[in-house]
């Protein structure tokens, strides 16, 4: 028979001798022999465990490296706009630690962190960490970027330490090797060993590979030489820079350094884990239970290949487990809408807790659990006399309560009853080109259901289009945009709101904000949170789409726009949004 996939190699090898009857998978032809699995490559001496047996009871330090590690693994890095607007949102979401550059390799990184020395950006509480590697001139220039900041400073040192490291990329045996880390240490030593409020960190990059009695007198060696006090601890932060194993593995290596290093009770102990076997978040928790006290990580899981340990995540499993993170993340889609644009990368729709289907059930069985679990999770707050937001979370298929993250309840029940009418994305993708983005997917789903329960037919394209354009596109035109010109600096602009017309400059504003701010000051605000821009039609009859989420006081709404030019359609979405706000004061 042809398979539907040339290129793909069927496994046809034997049937394994012992495998059981109802097994009938055969061996492969990918070539696994190549590979050595970990335990021949790494010896883990830890054999009596006590990490099976604890629980998670707090939260760890967390430490943000977005800023470093992740802005490191972007096609194109933050631009400094973007750098201070993740910042001033790590700030906000509580995070008291956070690795803010590579001072040493980029200007841009310099820049920021003198920004930070000559601003009150960072509030006092917050630590600045920047990152070097062990060479003299780079340490001397990384603790130049610090000069003036008063906040505390932790201070970053790292090194590759596992044999290929040691043998392909350094040309270092183990005792040369030592040297230069220690050599490392001392001029951080020498540039700012005085320096108050200033602690240390070393890094044996790729521990997870690197022998374990090397890896422990490396670091009692930096506790050592850095003079580590219960008073100014040392930071020992353990990466698995590489996941190369099952996170018990790295659970084992990671209580051996906790119960062997020397001056345990003057460490922090610390785990920086990656997520190339896609299992970072149980390597960080079961690390913690190991004896970690510390993660870094990125906030959604961005970083290097397949990315850091999703902090995010790490949290709210927490938090999911009536554990305080001890962050904030009652506005999870804020959060992720500022990720997205300082990345310039989209969050997956299946993403843990943020993405846009987390919520929702499309198995009219789960759907069916669900409504029931709500109506439970109400009767039992009225019989208490609590508020729904008070009384404990036991709704199936939920493991948190949505409005924890700041997120309402239609897109668990509303947008799930329409799975079986033929997929209005799809629909509208396939007739008309639209590409509508998955919240308006949702929303748009609402306004189909209602539309279905009333006539109770089902609906073609045609309709779903029709239906479309009376929701998002048409509508009442109280307000309007009689002229506008734009030019190099400023845009001038006059609205006609209810018969009265305003004529209005916007220095620095483009149309689109010039428009905003213009409706806004006689008494009309919309708040953009996002504009996406599609196309309707075909060949010469494409017309352009804009579609705008805003902000109508507290609620998030949608309005659409098309014209044959972009900005046009964006300028009609806009005045759409407005002709939606109820109160006026021209």
């Amino acid at each position: 028979m042809t398979s539907a996939f040339p290129r793909l190699s069927t496994p046809a090898g034997p049937i394994p001798a012992d495998s059981p009857a109802w097994n009938r998978q055969r061996h492969s032809q990918l070539p696994s022999y190549r590979y050595r699995d970990v335990h021949s490559r790494v010896d883990v001496p830890l054999t009596d465990r006590d990490w099976p047996a604890r629980r998670l009871t707090r939260a760890p330090l967390w430490v943000p490296v977005d800023l470093r590690d992740g802005n490191q693994a972007l096609a194109e890095p933050m631009d400094p706009a973007r750098k201070r607007r993740f910042f001033e949102l790590l700030v906000a979401m509580g995070y008291k630690e956070i690795e803010v550059g590579y001072p040493s390799a980029s200007q841009t990184d310099y820049d920021f962190v003198r920004l930070l020395a000559e601003t009150d950006l960072a509030p006092d509480d917050v630590t600045i960490a920047v990152f070097t590697p062990a060479r003299r001139d780079l340490i001397e220039r990384t603790v130049e970027s610090i000069r003036g900041i008063t906040n505390p400073v932790v201070i970053h040192l790292y090194t590759a330490t596992a044999p290929t490291w040691r043998d392909v990329v350094l040309g270092h045996d183990r005792a040369a090797l030592k040297e230069l880390i220690l050599a490392g240490g001392r001029a951080v030593l020498e540039f700012a060993g005085d320096r108050p409020s200033t602690r240390f960190e070393f890094s044996p990059e790729v521990f997870t590979l690197t022998e374990p009695d090397y890896v422990l007198e490396l670091c009692d060696a930096m506790t050592g030489l850095w003079a580590a006090t219960p008073q100014r601890p040392v930071i020992l932060n353990l990466p698995a820079t590489v996941e190369v194993a099952t996170p018990n593995v790295y659970a084992d290596q990671i209580e051996y350094m906790h119960k062997n290093l020397a001056r345990r009770e003057a460490v922090i102990l610390s785990v920086h884990p990656h997520n190339d076997r896609g299992t970072g978040v149980a390597c960080a928790e079961l690390a913690v239970l190991a004896g970690a006290q510390r993660v870094e990580g990125c906030v959604f899981g961005n970083g290097e290949r397949t990315g850091n340990v999703d902090l995010a995540t790490l949290a709210l499993n927490l938090h999911a487990q009536g554990v305080d993170p001890m962050i904030d993340f009652s506005d999870v889609d804020e959060i992720r809408r500022t990720v997205e644009h300082c990345n310039r990368l989209e969050i997956h729709p299946r993403h843990p807790y943020v993405g846009d289907l987390v919520h929702t059930a499309f198995s009219g069985t789960h759907q069916d659990a669900i409504k029931k679990g709500f109506a439970e999770h109400r009767a039992r707050a009225a019989a208490l006399g609590v508020s729904e937001r008070e009384a404990e979370w036991r709704v199936p298929y939920l493991p948190i309560d949505p409005a924890d993250l700041g997120r309402g309840y239609d897109a668990v029940i509303r947008v799930n009853s329409q799975s079986g009418k033929g997929g209005i994305a799809y629909l509208l993708a396939a007739e008309y080109g639209v590409e509508l983005p998955r919240r308006l997917q949702i929303d748009f789903a609402r306004h189909v259901q209602e539309h279905t329960d009333t006539t109770g037919h089902e609906v073609t394209a045609a309709q779903l289009w029709e239906l479309f354009s009376a929701t998002y596109v048409e509508g009442p035109a109280g307000i309007s945009l009689a002229a506008y010109a734009a030019g190099d600096a400023e845009t001038s602009l006059t609205v006609e709101i209810d018969g009265v017309r305003h004529t209005s400059t916007h220095t620095g504003a483009g149309p689109v904000e010039a428009l905003t701010q213009a409706l806004s000051a006689h008494g009309v605000p919309v708040e953009v949170l996002s504009l996406h821009q599609t196309s309707a039609g075909s060949g010469a009859a494409t017309t352009a789409l804009t579609l705008l989420e805003y902000r109508d006081g507290a609620a998030t709404r949608w309005a659409a726009g098309r014209d044959r030019s972009v900005l046009a359609a964006s300028l009609a979405a806009v005045l759409r949004a407005a002709n939606t706000v109820p109160a006026r004061v021209s």
